[in-house]
């Protein structure tokens, strides 16, 4: 039996009694930095002009407005039912937060509705407002030196979900869908919704994606800029390289270690280098790779994990080696345009290797968009669950943006590459009031949000986002 404590326990004070207020409270107060952001930047503006279309007649909501509450819908993140709408559509504090009327709030038979309108057709125009508007848009406000990007499968978990068209098993032994995407510094430019059992290079999709986003970067921001893709082993075709090769992009993927590759790596050869990127040593060892039915040899890196620190190593047949693969030193052209210096950087093995070795990095924005929006799709028509998953894509694009542009390093925690759950908790979920004086509507939140948030910081950013360019 416990023992009693002597000591008396009691709050300061006692809540007596619960009563409902008319004021206009929510728990999202950061919703409305960003439904702010989404009007000033240009985004709406861009997909009422694409999809303005799809409205049939004045008696419904405009499409910029459906699209404005999907986007904020993801950007909430609370849940992911397509009910969620009736339950917002019912939260006077949530409508005021993004800037809606009470009676322009979607309701879930709305959204259903929306979706449906989308033909499989229309998944070209999300794309290419990804890849030629989106895109372009953040080349010409971070203006990169050099351009590195990843073509890479993300696998969809609907396991669980009723019977779903273009849903079938996928190399992770689950049902789903597995969208191709094209990613650059975080963000996804471009993307292809596709069946679980379709292969990351099948039909060359994959290649005809890399070298249109080419096309873009080239005529929309720079005819010289080093182009560099990296790929992993299952994008290894002796089609894809040549092509790339051809189109003077520099590609560096993973190579496969077939038997000519055992043969032709000598373990005692003094040509062996060093690798070290602070965390693992490697060795390794270049060479020509060329498969029997290849006309071009290539540019290849033989490497093997070193001992650790402690002296552990694994035997042979465990240990985690790999050919690295590059058209690099094979076309002279890829790097014409860059100065000596940068040439010599680019050419070195460490870059090749430590380039490499950032494909994990790459997929991050795989396990970030997951975090921000949900890998089953609600629908049993392919059709509105490409319109579902490219509206998600896009609200993740600007999400990302979001957080370059406006949150930067000034919210305690919140970082450029911070998750959507970290931002949601120290950026979205506070409390705050909106109320109107002589139609003037006013966000008000406590001074140790504002001071902690810098809010009027951040609020002045949400007025003047670097617009999208017409």
């Amino acid at each position: 039996m416990a023992a009693k404590s002597t000591s008396t326990i009691t709050p300061d004070f006692t809540i007596s009694t619960v009563e409902t207020t008319t004021d206009c409270l929510t728990g999202r107060g950061g919703l409305a930095l960003f439904t702010q952001y989404l009007f000033t930047c240009g985004a709406l503006g861009l997909l009422e002009d694409s999809f303005g279309y799809l409205r049939k007649n004045l008696k419904g909501l405009p499409i910029w407005r459906l699209f404005q509450q999907v986007i904020c819908f993801f950007f909430d993140g609370s849940n992911f039912h397509l009910s969620r709408f009736d339950e917002l559509k019912k939260d006077e504090g949530y409508a005021a937060a993004i800037a809606t009327n009470a009676e322009n709030m979607v309701s879930t038979d709305q959204a259903k509705r929306f979706f449906k309108k989308f033909a499989i057709g229309c998944s070209f125009i999300f794309r290419r407002i990804l890849k030629r508007r989106l895109f372009v848009w953040r080349l010409k406000i971070e203006k990169p030196d050099i351009i590195e990007m990843t073509c890479d499968s993300m696998p969809m978990n609907n396991d669980q979900a009723k019977k779903r068209h273009g849903v079938s098993p996928t190399y992770k032994k689950f049902k789903g869908f597995q969208p191709l995407h094209l990613i650059w510094n975080g963000f996804i430019i471009d993307a292809i919704l596709r069946g679980g059992k379709k292969h990351g290079n099948a039909n060359h999709t994959a290649l005809k994606m890399i070298l249109d986003a080419v096309d873009v970067i080239r005529t929309k921001y720079s005819a010289d800029v080093p182009i560099i893709i990296r790929l992993d082993a299952g994008f290894f075709d002796q089609f894809n390289f040549d092509q790339l090769n051809l189109e003077n992009v520099l590609f560096i993927a993973t190579g496969k270690v077939y038997d000519f590759v055992k043969d032709q790596v000598d373990k005692d050869s003094p040509c062996w280098g060093a690798y070290d990127n602070g965390h693992q040593k490697w060795d390794y060892l270049e060479f020509g790779y060329r498969c029997d039915t290849w006309k071009t040899f290539y540019h290849a890196f033989y490497t093997v994990p070193q001992a650790d620190e402690s002296g552990q190593i694994l035997l042979d047949f465990a240990r985690p080696e790999n050919v690295v693969l590059t058209n690099l030193g094979v076309n002279p052209d890829l790097l014409a345009n860059c100065s000596d210096e940068e040439r010599e950087r680019i050419m070195s093995p460490e870059f090749i290797i430590g380039s490499h070795h950032m494909r994990g990095a790459d997929e991050l924005p795989h396990r970030g968009v997951k975090d921000f929006g949900t890998e089953a799709l609600p629908f049993k028509r392919f059709s509105p669950n490409s319109a579902f998953y490219y509206a998600m894509l896009i609200a993740f694009f600007l999400f990302e943006a979001f957080k370059r542009d406006v949150l930067k390093n000034d919210v305690s925690g919140v970082t450029p590459v911070s998750y959507p759950a970290t931002v949601r908790r120290l950026f979205v979920d506070f409390a705050a009031k909106i109320i109107c004086h002589g139609k003037r509507f006013t966000l008000k939140a406590t001074k140790a949000v504002m001071e902690r948030m810098q809010l009027q910081t951040l609020w002045e950013r949400c007025l003047n986002p670097p617009p999208i360019p017409i």
